[in-house]
């Protein structure tokens, strides 16, 4: 391998936009990558714009018939079919919307590539992450599911064996559903307990269907958890179940949406907790997958405060060259917050947090609610990977 990093991206991708009342800002992105810049790492990294995903690629995934609802409403959003998912409050439908996903569409599965031959060992794409989009239907404010189809074609290429951790606050439920019978794909998500959160699955009994069985793994946190418990979670479930698969690639979904200053939902995890997991799937991917690694962002809206620290925390990371926590923020990035946003951006990459956890190892409290989330994911998977719980 090149052991080099590659950043996918293309100024245009900042055309997936919903529209000002919506919350998925794609300023979001356009200031992820100033902060990139701004610390220097396009000296580590290798920046890529790849083509958009073509029909052939994008029905690896999606049905052919909602990939021309999405042509036919990305050129005349006031005609967009609804029973497709477009043109609803979550997802409207705007001009270019076919061009735009497809575009970021088309750097995840160009990042796949690039792992899978070689041409890169870790690579990123922050624009990704859409996780929710369905084969026939958009949700969740995502159109194209990218995540699904990276690792459809690295399946393509020939990959026997491809792992999935998602750490949005949102159950990564469309890639889940894209591999459900699929033991070659295994999909692990952290999210927001069903009950209290979009989508309204993600139950620790999803766990595949058929040859698929065992595959699927959904930890569905309280409401409230703080970084010790989503720590304790993250390595009480992921590690062993990603020794045990042996992925070729590992590919990871980082929304920042966990974040306690994001608007919708209901979590509390630091910024510090955020770096200290993509620090550890960077370590998973070494361990365990002869170091590919493909990160992608996904939801997160604090546009100013979390989103952009947070992604360049895991471009960071991907390029050898992690950023302190204590770092003092570039001054001139906030100068450029304060003109696009007239909001007063954050001057240092930490919230101040040094997050600490109890591991699994040393017991569990049958109690405690976190516990009893944890328990019932290793009880509903890991006997069916032939784990003991």
């Amino acid at each position: 391998m090149s052991g080099r990093a590659q950043l996918m991206w293309d100024d245009a991708v900042t055309g997936y936009d919903f529209g000002p009342e919506h919350p998925m800002d794609p300023v979001r992105l356009a200031l992820t990558r100033k902060l990139i810049g701004a610390f220097g790492l396009d000296e580590e990294l290798k920046v890529v714009a790849a083509q958009p995903a073509g029909d052939s690629t994008l029905r690896l995934v999606h049905r052919e018939d909602y990939i021309a609802a999405v042509k036919a409403a990305s050129a005349d959003p006031d005609a967009a079919d609804t029973s497709y998912g477009i043109g609803t409050i979550d997802d409207p439908a705007f001009a270019g919307m076919h061009e735009a996903s497809a575009l970021i569409a088309g750097q995840s599965v160009a990042a796949a590539e690039a792992i899978w031959r070689g041409e890169a060992e870790h690579a990123v794409n922050f624009a990704g992450g859409l996780h929710h989009a369905m084969p026939g239907s958009a949700a969740g404010f995502c159109i194209y599911n990218d995540a699904s189809l990276a690792i459809a074609r690295l399946l393509e290429l020939g990959a026997e064996r491809v792992a999935y951790i998602d750490v949005d606050v949102h159950h990564g439920d469309g890639v889940q559903a894209a591999f459900w019978e699929d033991p070659r794909v295994l999909t692990i998500s952290l999210h927001e307990h069903p009950r209290s959160l979009f989508p309204q699955t993600g139950w620790p009994e999803e766990t595949g269907a058929g040859d698929g069985e065992g595959g699927a793994v959904n930890v569905a946190l309280p409401a409230g958890t703080s970084d010790a418990g989503w720590l304790r979670a993250f390595h009480a479930v992921v590690p062993e179940l990603i020794e045990d698969f042996r992925p070729q690639v590992l590919v990871t979904q980082h929304g920042a949406d966990t974040h306690f200053e994001d608007p919708l939902a209901h979590l509390a995890i630091s910024l510090d907790a955020q770096r200290m997991v993509q620090e550890a799937c960077h370590d998973l991917a070494h361990e365990h997958a002869d170091g590919r690694w493909l990160a992608l962002g996904g939801g997160g809206y604090a546009i100013v405060d979390v989103v952009p620290r947070s992604w360049t925390h895991l471009t960071a990371i991907a390029a050898g060259r992690p950023i302190g926590p204590t770092a003092e923020v570039p001054e001139e990035w906030r100068h450029e917050v304060f003109a696009r946003t007239r909001q007063l951006a954050p001057q240092r990459m930490t919230d101040g947090r040094t997050p600490k956890w109890l591991d699994w190892s040393a017991g569990y409290d049958p109690a405690d609610r976190l516990d009893q989330t944890i328990l019932a994911t290793r009880r509903a998977v890991f006997p069916q990977r032939g784990m003991l719980p």
